[in-house]
């Protein structure tokens, strides 16, 4: 049976990811939206969500708006009956992400709360190669410009918008796809005297058997991007690259599939809803918050887009 979707928040990630995935998938019809600014090509795309699930015959809704207001849309679509995606980080707090994992376990439908860089092609096979080795340490480099992948995203900055966690989480959820347990010692925040949220992050792990693992985000990177995971083993090295879409073990690449990170997201959403089960795993976003709790915050310059 197809499942008819609908998307709130026809933003960048929608316009890029989202829909033409949907569009591709032999699982889901989108067929609708709700959002003040973008809309969809087909369907009638609506001003709330409220509209939408009053106005529209859907079984799920992709929530794809910032994380600051997801808690609301997405309570609203569980006690409607219909099943949840929710966009990487799945809110901006835990405890709500917790309370809506209970609403959607008594209502009956699927939450999804999607890493999509878990997804990424060398994720699996780093997760498999690592798997019985012997750590001896990890080094992760996330460091992009913000001014290109986010540009006049102001909530970005906001209290809940997590700064350059925003892209340091899908780090952190390659991390606990790959690695052993680990846990934060400590770490500084690097916070722009005219922003609510750090612009850099410099965190220390380790995990139960000492392994040093160092997280290094930082939004202000020109040039070349750098979405690196390095882990040294006693069997060797590896590496995944570019988000985890290249893999070298002790310099040799490994040939990996093509890209399909937000296809392997709906896949996997299909599979859910099919089996009635949901999949609810906030270890990045505990790894953020943890982040919060023990890091140092330092100010620094303004930063002006």
């Amino acid at each position: 049976m197809v499942i008819r979707i609908g998307i709130v928040g026809v933003g960048k990630i929608a316009r890029d990811q989202h829909i033409p995935v949907l569009d591709a998938s032999p699982d889901f019809d989108l067929v609708t939206a709700a959002s003040r600014h973008g809309r969809i090509e087909h369907g009638v795309t609506h001003t709330t969500i409220e509209e939408m699930l009053a106005a529209e015959k859907i079984d799920a809704v992709s929530l794809c708006q910032p994380p600051q207001v997801r808690f609301e849309a997405a309570r609203l679509a569980i006690a409607a009956g219909k099943h949840v995606f929710l966009e990487k980080p799945p809110g901006a707090t835990l405890s709500e992400v917790d309370l809506l994992h209970a609403l959607a376990r008594d209502k009956g439908v699927t939450l999804f709360a999607s890493w999509h860089s878990r997804y990424a092609a060398g994720v699996e096979a780093a997760r498999a190669w690592l798997a019985g080795k012997t750590l001896r340490s990890v080094h992760i480099e996330w460091k992009e410009d913000v001014r290109h992948w986010h540009p006049g995203q102001a909530w970005i900055w906001e209290a809940g918008g997590m700064g350059v966690f925003d892209p340091g989480i899908n780090a952190l959820s390659i991390a606990t796809a790959i690695l052993p347990g680990f846990f934060l010692t400590h770490g500084v925040l690097e916070i722009p005297t005219n922003r609510a949220s750090p612009i850099a992050a410099d965190l220390h792990f380790t995990d139960a058997a000492g392994t040093p693992i160092r997280a290094e985000f930082d939004w202000r990177q020109t040039g070349p991007q750098t979405w690196d995971i390095k882990v040294e083993t006693d069997a060797g090295t590896l590496v995944l690259s570019k988000g985890g879409s290249e893999l070298r073990i002790d310099g040799v690449e490994h040939r990996l599939a093509p890209e399909a990170e937000y296809r392997g997201l709906y896949d996997r959403f299909a599979a859910l809803i099919a089996a009635g089960e949901s999949d609810v795993d906030v270890a990045p976003l505990r790894h953020v918050a943890d982040a919060y709790l023990r890091g140092e915050r330092r100010q620094v310059e303004a930063f002006e887009d």
